[in-house]
């Protein structure tokens, strides 16, 4: 399931709620979890907001050919991906990457894969509010290790 949603929403909450609705129980022996933030800072500056945009209908459809690829390479159960967009401030959730599988690795190897091609294929734009009001598009997202 992928969704983009315009207001916060608790990530734990959404993956209780889904196990539930859609996981048998017992079925899966990993569940991996990332959970994306807002940071208060990027490339060298204090940043107190961001507004996030997309692309509807097209983000959705990027979305699940990542998602399906995950599929093809790894063995899955199942996958969530929530995604924020609109006003967001430090701390708040941006991103929830949700991996159902029989395996831990699997569900490690999916998430990062479906997390690192979110980052650099899936049409987000993103504009960060600087500490002293000025505002900047972020021409490319920062590499997964730094």
């Amino acid at each position: 399931m992928i969704k983009i949603v315009p207001t916060e929403f608790d990530p734990f909450t959404e993956v209780q709620c889904y196990q539930q609705q859609f996981l048998q129980a017992g079925q899966f022996g990993a569940t991996n979890l990332f959970i994306g933030t807002m940071r208060d800072f990027n490339a060298g500056d204090s940043v107190k907001g961001m507004n996030l945009e997309h692309y509807p209908g097209m983000t959705e459809k990027q979305l699940a050919k990542v998602v399906a690829e995950a599929g093809d390479r790894w063995s899955l159960l199942d996958a969530l991906v929530i995604h924020r967009v609109g006003d967001v401030y430090p701390d708040d959730v941006l991103v929830l990457v949700a991996i159902w599988s029989v395996h831990r690795g699997d569900a490690f190897d999916a998430s990062r894969f479906i997390m690192e091609q979110l980052k650099s294929s899936v049409p987000f734009w993103k504009k960060e509010i600087l500490a002293d009001d000025n505002s900047r598009w972020v021409a490319k997202n920062t590499d997964g290790y730094l």
